[in-house]
């Protein structure tokens, strides 16, 4: 039986940052509250954790992955393009593909935010745009950083909910929302794992899931802004909560 009121442990990735000088590990706050709002325990997970052993040691202690947003992009070799990132991060990249592997194998639920996306598109052997901005057919999916926070997490455009996914499971009969847009790369191709599970009006893909996976979804906007206040964003942190519950309950019974 599923214990409800079991908060499962919610491994977040952490992002590699310069703070005054010192090499350092950093996580917005937001996507840890939203987290505890939905009713999770997050855990962060430093990049030294992409060694096998400890990797190997620590998903046992963890009934699910979130991979958060971030100021940084993939490396492009990842995603078979040339030359340099100046805002990669190496760390971080090795990682997320690492656990996203695991996770992926053992069936572990996983949420994937913004870079998260293009991580689990990347792993899975899909491929990016590197810069949007380059491609005329797009909308301008970046934010405009001289707005107030408020505004630049504001939503910002329509999302197309396809049919037979899992976020049509979770909000039957729902097909369209407007989501916000804070991102200057995106899903150029997708690898056979992954569904579409939305898309932009511009025909970017804007969310994605894993085929014949418990709960592994994708989303290229930002739900862990304010996520109680918006009704999309609350489905689909509970939906990952439940399914973290559930994959704990099952290993319990093992």
């Amino acid at each position: 039986m599923v214990d409800i009121f079991y908060r499962p442990v919610i491994g977040v990735v952490m992002c590699s940052n310069t703070v005054k000088g010192q090499h350092s590990h950093t996580l917005q706050d937001k996507y840890l509250n939203a987290v505890l709002e939905a009713g999770g325990l997050p855990i962060a997970l430093p990049h030294a954790l992409a060694e096998p052993q400890l990797l190997a040691e620590t998903l046992p202690l963890l009934d699910g992955i979130l991979l958060p947003g971030s100021p940084s992009n993939m490396q492009p070799h990842l995603y078979g393009e040339n030359g340099d990132e100046p805002d990669a991060d190496p760390g971080r990249d090795l990682l997320s593909m690492a656990l996203i592997a695991h996770v992926l194998e053992r069936r572990i639920p996983i949420f994937a935010i913004c870079r998260g996306l293009q991580e689990l598109v990347v792993a899975t052997g899909g491929t990016l745009y590197r810069r949007l901005c380059d491609h005329a057919q797009f909308l301008e999916h970046r934010e405009d950083p001289d707005l107030p926070i408020e505004q630049q997490y504001a939503p910002s455009h329509e999302i197309k909910i396809q049919p037979g996914g899992l976020i049509s499971q979770l909000i039957p009969g729902s097909k369209t929302f407007w989501v916000n847009s804070l991102h200057g790369q995106g899903t150029k191709t997708l690898g056979p794992m992954l569904r579409v599970e939305a898309c932009s009006q511009d025909g970017l893909v804007e969310a994605v899931s894993v085929h014949d996976h418990p709960y592994a979804l994708g989303v290229q906007w930002h739900p862990e802004w304010k996520s109680s206040e918006y009704a999309l964003s609350r489905i689909l942190l509970e939906g990952f909560i439940t399914a973290c519950q559930n994959y704990n309950a099952e290993k319990q019974r093992l």
